[in-house]
């Protein structure tokens, strides 16, 4: 929607060609709805499609202006034809019915598309293509304002009976909601029935992680390795695998030990090949932050340093210099990709018969150690860049004895049991937890 134009429009499909559909008022204020046929085929590419809506939406918009759209006219015998009618609606009913829910998705995606940054709009993408397969499959041509509170029950039952978590379903719920709710807001809608479904419960998320002799253990099968100095990024600063591939030596200040995160790297599959994409705006402001240069860090970034120089100019012309400035690459130049990272990360652990963890568990694995050690909640989320408090007490919450201890504490002395022999036994009892965290993490 255009929100500066006297007028809204969407793009629909009908009968396998795309319209736009303009929704107005008339001078007496009554709604009216206009369907100007784009002359493409619904398969069209976005390119073409955008390039002609665009043509007929200043068509219009000159129309408009001119009060021949809006005139309200006191018998009309026949319908007046415009260079760009093909008929005009007052009936929403029409509107209503006009569009394929699945289809309605899809315009819906690239609407919140400028609104989203690229990764979760991919992540978006991923699940409307699966709930569309299933609708396209189970209830072809189901026109949006026919779809019922039961259908949508069932896809949520069918896909945990599939053996997806309460939390998946919750992801399609989500998409599915917001997408309806954009629908009762343009007025497509009257209600929005996702409201009245029933989702299965959510399993509460927990870590996986590393305890300090498994890093130690990581650290040794990765020495000489491409992904040594990622891996140990991630796990003393428990940077996003984004983040990490996302950092140039501009980001590195050795005079004043500092390290910031201020851009990330992302890739997806197109053409059989992984296409990288460099965002320079973080999702959120709390995502760009700076670290204390750790002594252990900045002789291994110094290192990388020296041999990329060397390398540079031992190679010369054969040095890949497409992606100059940033840390993470390896002796010929090359950017190291995200792919790589986890494809290599993962083989790297099942070949040297290590616990399996995620790459992004090393991020689950500094914030756990933190934890352990004393680190105030807050200022972990600060550390891991989290955009809320919430997000972090969410994920770490259960491991936070610490807490719990100086509650105990608290207590006793409030209801009198404030004795040496109380206190002795709850930190003896606290020292036995984090013994316990750690030998079973």
């Amino acid at each position: 929607m255009k929100a500066s134009l006297p007028f809204k429009y969407i793009i629909a499909d009908k009968k396998g060609k795309n319209y736009v559909v303009f929704d107005f008022k008339d001078d007496s204020g009554k709604r009216k709805r206009k369907w100007v046929t784009t002359d493409l085929p619904a398969d069209c590419s976005y390119k073409a499609l955008t390039a002609k809506v665009n043509v007929i939406v200043a068509k219009f918009y000159e129309e408009f202006l001119t009060g021949r759209l809006t005139k309200v006219k006191e018998a009309p015998k026949e319908k007046e034809k415009t260079e760009l009618s093909e008929e005009i609606l007052s009936d929403d009913a029409e509107c209503k019915t006009g569009f394929e829910f699945t289809a309605f998705l899809d315009y819906w995606l690239e609407t919140i598309k400028p609104t989203l940054a690229r990764t979760s709009h991919q992540s978006y993408t991923r699940y409307i293509t699966r709930i569309k397969n299933y609708f396209d499959e189970r209830y072809p041509h189901l026109l949006l304002g026919n779809l019922t509170a039961l259908q949508l029950q069932q896809f949520y039952n069918d896909k945990y009976n599939s053996g997806l978590s309460g939390n998946s379903v919750k992801h399609y719920h989500a998409n599915i909601h917001k997408a309806l709710k954009y629908a009762v807001k343009m007025d497509m809608l009257d209600i929005n029935v996702a409201d009245k479904v029933e989702l299965p419960k959510i399993q509460k998320f927990e870590a996986n992680f590393y305890n300090k002799d498994e890093l130690e253990q990581l650290f040794e099968v990765f020495k000489g390795d491409r992904l040594e100095l990622v891996v140990h990024i991630a796990a003393y600063y428990g940077l996003r695998k984004s983040e990490i591939i996302g950092l140039k030596w501009d980001s590195v200040n050795f005079e004043e030990k500092k390290l910031t995160v201020r851009r990330k790297v992302s890739s997806t599959y197109g053409s059989g090949k992984e296409m990288i994409f460099v965002e320079n705006q973080l999702k959120t402001e709390s995502s760009v932050r700076t670290f204390p240069l750790i002594p252990h860090i900045e002789q291994m970034l110094i290192e990388r340093k020296t041999l990329e120089e060397y390398y540079s100019k031992l190679l010369g012309k054969d040095f890949d210099r497409e992606y100059d400035g940033f840390v993470c690459r390896d002796n010929f130049g090359k950017l190291i990709t995200p792919n790589f990272v986890t494809s290599h990360f993962k083989y790297i652990i099942q070949k040297n018969k290590l616990k399996h963890i995620r790459f992004h568990d090393l991020r689950h694995s500094c914030a756990s150690l933190l934890l352990a050690n004393g680190v105030s909640m807050k200022a972990i989320q600060e550390w891991l860049g989290h955009s809320t408090f919430n997000v972090t007490a969410n994920f770490y919450s259960h491991l936070d004895f610490h807490s719990k201890v100086e509650s105990a504490e608290t207590i006793a002395k409030v209801l009198g049991g404030d004795s040496a022999d109380t206190e002795q036994a709850i930190h003896d009892k606290g020292s036995e937890g984090k013994k316990s965290r750690k030998s079973s993490t």
